[in-house]
């Protein structure tokens, strides 16, 4: 993000802060879809994490004047969303697990169609990311998809930043362990 972004995003922050739905319209329009895509990543499941762009955004309404700026208004924004899909999973624990114990049952006859999927590198590459721990995938994810720097992560996280290091550092090793065990070779496309 560039440095005139982030002011500019700042500017729409502070006039939040003092009622302005059109600052709210304009953040929204720009941030609304990496809120998606990280809480979608952290709860998997579109409702709520379509749920939780609501709670965000009513957020950053009902708490514009209380931000402090330490940090860029998207990271502020990933922070909240966090919080929120941390929060959702608690509520839905049970429900969570009956979605994983469902998910874990494979289906042993493929069709053509799933069979060339498979072989799909990007497929393959979802699939290990999806078997890394929670906390690796979340860190991953941030650095990765989102862009976000060390020290913003550390930030988002709520840990050090040696500790989203050595997350990282073991998320990249168990990722290739993975990805060499499905057969996908160093410096694929």
């Amino acid at each position: 993000m560039t440095t005139k972004q982030a002011a500019t995003d700042e500017v729409l922050i502070t006039r939040i802060a003092q009622g302005d739905r059109v600052a709210m319209q304009v953040l929204y329009g720009r941030h609304h879809v990496k809120v998606f895509r990280f809480g979608l990543r952290l709860v998997r499941n579109e409702q709520i994490a379509e749920d939780l762009i609501s709670e965000v955004f009513l957020d950053v309404w009902r708490q514009a004047g209380k931000f402090e700026g330490r940090s860029s208004v998207s990271t502020w924004l990933l922070a909240i969303t966090r919080f929120k899909a941390l929060s959702a999973l608690r509520r839905r624990k049970d429900a969570e697990l009956d979605e994983e114990a469902a998910a874990a049952i494979e289906d042993s006859s493929d069709d053509p169609e799933i069979a060339v999927q498979k072989k799909d590198t990007g497929e393959v590459l979802r699939r290990c990311l999806t078997s890394l721990s929670p906390e690796h995938r979340e860190i991953v994810d941030l650095v990765y998809y989102h862009e976000k720097s060390v020290e913003e992560v550390a930030e988002i996280v709520g840990i050090p930043e040696n500790t989203v290091k050595t997350r990282l550092f073991y998320a990249r090793k168990k990722l290739a362990d993975l990805l060499q065990a499905a057969g996908v070779q160093r410096g694929w496309p």
